[in-house]
């Protein structure tokens, strides 16, 4: 007798009301029934060459909207399944079409709110909308058509197509293009719409915004076999460039290709490239990371095997796609993956693989998108006993391809460098780009003494604005300035007492803070994370357990700080300080800040014990709101620094009143990188020391240092962040972060009159050196 069939019943996971996952899963009937708030995907495909959008006709046999002409593709997220893997899937299973993530542009979230069937059928659902974008229409033929699902498609002209939604037309599903729906015709207008000549201005205005200049340094030093070195180590910084175009998004390197390749079809075309060089992705670093590109001007990608082949037909050609918002977990992450799902996860795992999943030098996958890019199910990804999608993968597996050749590399410039140091970094550096073992090749770095000064590997977490854990892969290559280096040591041999002096409750003190060594290079190159605004010093490594073990070094790029004093802060000075004040805005201000600043991230709060015992990072507990926090500290803990050396009679009294004058004029140099994590944190100090009336805005729209006032106010900001820091308190740190981190009105009155004079931002830095070298 056979076994009577029983419908399998979907369950969909329960979100708040903001949309956020509560770790609850329904089945899909009781979700409607009870009103829960759940999610789905809508899947648009369009045609750029008609500019015309794919709708289906929905099965009679469907139970609401039978028979009615609907959007390309739909379907609910099933609880546990991603949304993207469920925008594949059921563009497959309704349409038999079968694409890559890179097709997929996630452009808006849709909320529905709405009750049917007298009552009995409560819709409360986030959409995440898609829009894939071909160059052609697919044709009719090639569709499989799910008959259950769906019993017809047709190419609609959009323009048309929103006509029939304005008015209600019964024969289509209706959504409301008066509101949040007519966001999808509103992108495709302004996509395609858009006027060639106005899009080059706005490009050119954006360029402007960052001056090149030449960064050069003497080879004098250098034997044969160290500049035969130095080729080598530019070499593998170059692909250091390759693996962060990657870690950014992952259709970004083949945008890259792209671009370079049309790079002369047009002005526009040669302008897209220019800027893009700058910020290594689409997104435009000054203007907090707005798109400058859209997947219009993206890649074209071939895929014969997407539908069922039909004759004379090549297959589908589609755009590789990027989201106009730049996703806060970079490449890092799934990009449909929430908090929510990586802390229901995390938690489930063991204590070594929850630091894995929490490592600088991890990525997180899902064992579903891989099944899917293999078409195949591959059980061995799963850990033991995991029943979840998600999972991590070491960098050097990951990236192996790109780190085995930089190891070679390095290895071979080991082997010809004179300095031994040198040689001890570059082995272990080559060694730690496959074993994912970081910390001895950070020892050597920060043990460096050579002549040549390379910074090479994995380093700052900016790119992951989800969680402020992932690290990307940079490179500084440099001659070190030897007499400038000697006249730094002070800063290093005073970290403990400024530690035991700092503005903070004694118990969050350290009583072993170890002296930073500091190098001053002049830089000959750079790669990978060095996308627009050029740093001027760095302050590694960020592995707490070296910062608590052996402390950090410190690496200041002169001849970059020397280029933007000349090039940005003295024009600035013109512009915004009262004239009375400006004769005190100079480059020993300004360079010994920066250093302080460098410094001061190695003192104060790391390493911290919480209210309930537990011992902790700073990182770790305020997450994505670290990195600005940090960048504040550094700066105000440094003017703080500054003024406590000057009064130990180890600096200049000359500096007293001149590096708070210069700090105010960095402020407005800070600020115009948009408000990102340096720039936020300058946001903060500048608008708390404005509300102390340290600074003075005055009505001929100039700015003043108040020395009466400005001491006590930079220490109540050091004294707030540092016990914020050092109680790892997040609900702290954001309170005063969304408090000071805006842009009020005496701010914008000054980048305003900047921009009006054509003030550059940044530098834009070509390396001479470098390339006669590689030729």
């Amino acid at each position: 007798m056979a076994e009577p069939y029983i419908e399998e019943v979907e369950y969909l996971d329960v979100l708040t009301k903001t949309g956020k996952k509560t770790g609850v899963s329904k089945p899909r009937g009781d979700v409607h029934r009870d009103g829960d708030y759940h999610k789905a995907v809508h899947v648009w495909i369009f045609a750029e060459s008609t500019q015309e959008l794919l709708l289906q006709k929905r099965a009679d046999c469907k139970d609401s909207w039978p028979g009615l002409w609907d959007i390309s593709s739909a379907g609910h997220i099933s609880a546990g399944d991603s949304s993207l893997i469920t925008a594949q899937r059921e563009l497959q299973e309704e349409l038999g079409v079968i694409l890559p993530k890179d097709a997929f542009e996630l452009i808006f979230v849709f909320l529905e709110e709405c009750v049917t069937n007298n009552g009995k059928f409560i819709n409360n659902e986030y959409s995440d909308v898609y829009l894939v974008t071909t160059l052609e229409p697919i044709p009719r033929e090639a569709f499989t058509l799910q008959d259950t699902e769906v019993s017809d498609v047709k190419y609609i002209s959009f323009g048309e197509y929103r006509s029939h939604l304005a008015e209600a037309d019964p024969k289509y599903v209706p959504y409301d293009v008066n509101k949040q729906y007519g966001l999808l015709f509103d992108i495709i207008t302004k996509r395609y719409k858009e006027n060639n000549e106005a899009r080059s201005l706005v490009l050119q205005k954006q360029l402007r915004r960052y001056a090149p200049v030449s960064l050069t340094a003497e080879l004098t030093g250098l034997g044969d076999a160290d500049k035969e070195a130095l080729i080598l180590l530019v070499r593998a910084a170059m692909i250091m460039d390759e693996i962060f175009y990657l870690q950014v998004w992952h259709s970004n390197p083949v945008l890259r290709e792209w671009l370079k390749e049309h790079a002369n079809v047009s002005q526009l075309d040669n302008l897209k490239w220019m800027y893009y060089v700058i910020n290594k992705s689409p997104w435009s670093c000054l203007d907090e990371n707005e798109a400058f590109l859209t997947t219009a001007d993206s890649a074209v990608k071939l895929l014969p095997e997407a539908t069922k082949p039909i004759t004379g037909w090549k297959g589908v050609q589609y755009r590789a796609a990027f989201p106009m918002l730049k996703p806060s977990g970079a490449n890092f992450y799934p990009p449909d993956m929430d908090k929510m799902e990586f802390k229901l996860w995390s938690t489930g795992l063991s204590l070594d693989q929850q630091k894995d999943a929490m490592s600088f030098f991890t990525v997180i996958k899902r064992h579903s998108q891989v099944s899917w890019d293999n078409h195949i199910f591959d059980s061995t990804h799963l850990s033991e006993g995991s029943t979840y999608d998600l999972y991590s993968i070491l960098y050097s597996q990951e990236y192996h391809s790109f780190l085995a050749r930089v190891s070679d590399l390095l290895h071979k410039a080991g082997d010809l460098v004179s300095s031994p140091s040198l040689k001890r970094l570059l082995h272990s550096k080559a060694d730690a780009f496959l074993s994912n073992d970081y910390y001895d090749s950070d020892i050597a770095w920060m043990e460096l003494d050579s002549k040549l000064d390379v910074t090479i590997g994995p380093y700052e977490t900016y790119e992951d604005s989800l969680f402020g854990y992932k690290a990307t892969f940079e490179a500084f290559i440099g001659v070190r300035d030897e007499k400038a280096t000697a006249q730094l040591k002070l800063f290093g041999d005073n970290l403990q007492v400024l530690e035991q002096n700092l503005p903070m409750d004694d118990t969050y003190k350290s009583k072993d803070i170890i002296a930073a060594p500091i190098r001053v290079v002049q830089l000959l190159f750079n790669a990978g994370d060095v996308k627009g605004p050029q740093t001027i010093a760095f302050n590694l490594p960020n592995d707490e357990r070296i910062v608590k073990d052996r402390g950090t070094a410190m690496v200041i790029l002169k001849n970059v700080s020397e280029a933007k004093f000349k090039q940005i802060l003295n024009p600035i000075a013109d512009a915004c300080i009262a004239k009375e004040q400006h004769e005190l805005v100079d480059f020993e201000s300004f360079f010994t800040h920066t250093i302080c600043h460098e410094c001061c991230h190695g003192i104060g709060p790391h390493t911290i014990t919480l209210p309930d015992g537990r011992k902790s990072t700073v990182r770790l507990e305020l997450q994505d709101l670290h990195s600005a926090l940090e960048e504040a500290k550094a700066d105000i803990v440094g003017l703080w620094a500054l003024n406590f050396l000057i009064k130990k009679h180890l600096l200049p009294t000359s500096l007293e009143k001149s590096m708070y004058v210069s700090f105010l004029a960095g402020c407005f140099r800070s600020v115009r990188f948009g408000l990102e994590a340096h720039g936020k944190g300058q946001a903060l100090q500048f608008n708390w020391l404005l509300e102390k009336e340290a600074f003075v805005f005055h009505p001929n729209e100039t700015f003043s240092v108040n020395f009466d006032k400005v001491e006590e106010a930079v220490e109540s900001l050091s004294r707030t962040i540092l016990t914020i820091q050092a109680k790892g308190d997040k609900e702290g740190a954001s309170l005063l972060l969304q408090k000071y981190c805006t842009m009020t009105k005496p701010l914008k009155v000054a980048l305003q009159k900047l921009e009006s004079i054509h003030v550059p931002v940044d530098i834009a830095p070509i390396f001479p050196v470098a390339k006669s070298l590689l030729e």
